[in-house]
C-alpha cells in the first residue's frame, strides 16, 4: 500500500523585495496510514508553509518545487481542480482556531453532512445519518438532537471536535492538524488530542500534528520530525527523540522546556537569531546558534541514521557530539 504522505525534496520560496524567501528548504517526510507525527518547531520555521504546500493552499505567487504524493497521487503539479476533488476526501486539514473555521450562520450537523455530500453519491437521508454518526464518534452527546445546533452554542472543545468530524468525513488517507489545540484549555487539549489519537487508529488515517509544544506531541504522536528555519533537521520515534536527541537545535529545545526543577525566574534560551530566510543559506541554518559549528557546516547536511533517529548535523555524523 502507498505511504499516506511522501515529500521528497520539497522547496517552497515566497517571492519578496529582497529576494525569495526559502521558507522550505529540501525537505522529504514519509508518514504510512494509521501514523501519528509530530511536525513541530518555533514560529516561522515552516511546518504551516509545508502543510500547506501538501494541501495545495499555498498563496499566489509561492514556488514550489519537489514532489508531493499523497496515497499515491502526485499533488506538486496537479490542477486547482483535482485538488479541490482530493481536498476532503485523500486529505483533509483542521486548523487552530475552530471559532473561525466553522460557518456561524448554518447548523453544525448541516455542515459535517455537506463534507460528506461534497465527496459520496449518496442521498440527503444517508448523508444526515452519516453526519450523526461522526459527531457520534467525536463525542458529541446526543448528536442527532444537537444536529441543528449552531456553532455558537458549543464550547470551544466542541467546536472542534466538529471540524474534526467534518474532516474525517470520508475517510481521507490524511489528516493535517495545525496546532489543533492551541486556542484550548489544558483539560480540553488533552481531550482532543486522545480524541484525535483514537480516530487515527480506527479510520487508519496519518495525522500530522504541526505544533510547538512539545508536551502535545510527546503524549500523542508515534513520531517526532523537528524543523528549524525551512530545513528538516531530525526526524524519530517519539521515545527515543526525547531520551537521545542527536541534533545541536532538537537538544536546545528540549533543554528550554519549563521544568519543576528550574530556578524560578530562570528559562533556557538558544542564543542568537534565526537567519534571514532570504539570505544566501548554503548550509546548515542552526550554524550561527550551533556550539558544534566548524568549517563543514556551510555545507548543507543531509539526514543521515544515527541510533534511533535520523539527523541533519556534520559534528554528529563526525562524532564531535561526544
Amino acid at each position: 500500500m502507498s505511504a499516506a504522505l511522501e515529500v521528497a525534496n520539497l522547496r517552497v520560496d515566497y517571492p519578496s523585495a529582497s529576494g525569495a524567501i526559502s521558507a522550505v528548504d529540501g525537505v522529504s517526510l514519509r508518514i504510512e496510514r494509521g501514523e501519528l507525527v509530530g511536525l513541530v518547531g518555533e514560529s516561522g520555521c515552516g511546518k504551516s508553509t509545508l502543510a500547506n504546500a501538501v494541501m495545495g493552499l499555498l498563496p499566489e505567487g509561492a514556488q514550489v518545487s519537489g514532489s508531493i504524493t499523497v496515497a499515491g497521487e502526485e499533488l506538486a503539479n496537479a490542477s486547482p481542480q483535482r485538488l479541490r476533488e482530493l481536498r476532503g476526501r485523500a486529505l483533509a486539514m483542521v486548523f487552530q482556531d475552530p471559532a473561525t473555521s466553522l460557518d456561524p450562520t448554518f447548523s453544525i450537523g448541516s455542515q459535517v453532512r455537506e463534507a460528506v455530500l461534497a465527496h459520496q453519491r449518496i442521498g440527503r437521508k444517508a448523508a444526515t445519518e452519516r453526519a450523526v454518526d461522526l459527531l457520534t464518534q467525536v463525542g458529541i452527546p446526543d448528536a442527532a438532537a444537537r444536529f441543528g445546533t449552531p456553532p455558537h452554542r458549543f464550547s470551544g472543545g466542541m467546536r472542534q471536535r466538529v471540524v474534526i468530524a467534518a474532516a474525517l468525513a470520508n475517510d481521507p488517507a490524511l489528516l493535517l492538524a495545525d496546532e489543533p489545540t492551541t486556542a484550548l484549555d489544558v483539560t480540553i487539549q488533552a481531550q482532543i488530542l486522545m480524541l484525535m489519537q483514537r480516530l487515527a487508529r480506527e479510520h487508519d488515517t496519518a495525522v500530522v500534528i504541526i505544533t510547538h509544544n512539545l508536551g502535545v506531541v510527546a503524549q500523542t504522536c508515534d513520531r517526532i520530525a523537528v524543523m528549524y528555519a525551512g530545513q528538516l533537521v531530525e526526524q524519530g520515534t517519539t521515545a527515543e527523540l526525547f531520551a537521545s536527541p542527536q541534533h545541536p537545535y532538537t537538544r536546545a529545545l528540549l533543554a528550554a522546556l519549563p521544568t519543576s526543577e528550574a530556578q524560578p525566574g530562570q528559562l533556557a534560551v538558544i542564543p542568537g537569531q534565526v537567519p534571514d530566510l532570504s539570505g544566501d543559506l548554503p548550509g546548515c541554518r542552526f550554524l550561527s546558534r550551533c556550539p558544534l559549528a566548524h568549517d563543514r557546516c556551510r555545507e548543507k547536511p543531509q539526514l543521515r541514521r544515527r541510533g534511533g533517529t535520523e539527523v541533519a548535523c556534520w559534528a554528529v555524523e563526525e562524532g564531535r557530539d561526544e
